[in-house]
């Protein structure tokens, strides 16, 4: 039977393993945020970067190519001995998101029937006691100044940011909070005089 995993974040531009189908796409009843702290791969211990994880967000829908609902990508994995290797990359590169879920996955707006049911997903969830990296909310003004200040061993946060901006943009998929901290963020950039982006 084959294996399907969705990616809203860092996925959508590098899966890391095999598959043998990708399509674009939505799930339902969530939204995706920068509440994460990753203390891993954008950040360091003293330093938390943010990442993206999913809250619950009941009747968030899809309107066209602007959505409320995450957008992002599902991975069809068939072989049993690239789902084995594909858990265990995951279980190491999402091993701060302390929550799996099985969610039905949409291709278009207009449809009620999900394209693929049971779609694997990781969620960093709010709860301090099993998630101890989760940061939560706060203005777009204070998660941009962490991020342009926070670099873990996978590089700047804000590189992650950015990336996930472009993703989206590849996919047709315009998301406010991620467009809204992007330009903050180049803001910041520009008054301090960095250019480079």
């Amino acid at each position: 039977m084959a294996m399907w995993v969705f990616g809203y974040g860092s996925l959508i531009w590098k899966a890391g393993f095999r598959y043998d189908d990708r399509l674009v796409g939505f799930i339902k009843d969530y939204r995706r945020v920068f509440y994460q702290g990753s203390t891993d791969h954008r950040g360091t211990p003293e330093f938390p970067g943010r990442t993206v994880t999913l809250e619950p967000a009941k009747g968030e829908v899809c309107v066209s190519s602007y959505s409320l609902s995450p957008w992002g990508v599902a991975y069809k994995i068939i072989h049993k001995e690239d789902q084995e290797t594909a858990l265990e990359h995951l279980e190491v590169r999402e091993k701060q998101y302390d929550k799996k879920a099985y969610v039905n996955f949409y291709i278009e707006s207009s449809v009620s029937t999900p394209a693929v049911s049971s779609v694997m997903v990781y969620i960093a969830s709010a709860d301090k006691k099993l998630n101890k990296n989760y940061l939560g909310p706060a203005s777009v003004e204070e998660i941009a100044v962490q991020i342009l200040k926070a670099e873990g061993p996978s590089g700047p946060n804000r590189d992650y940011l950015f990336k996930l901006e472009n993703a989206l943009i590849q996919i047709g998929c315009e998301d406010n909070h991620v467009n809204d901290l992007s330009n903050e963020v180049r803001r910041m950039l520009f008054l301090q005089g960095d250019f480079s982006d």
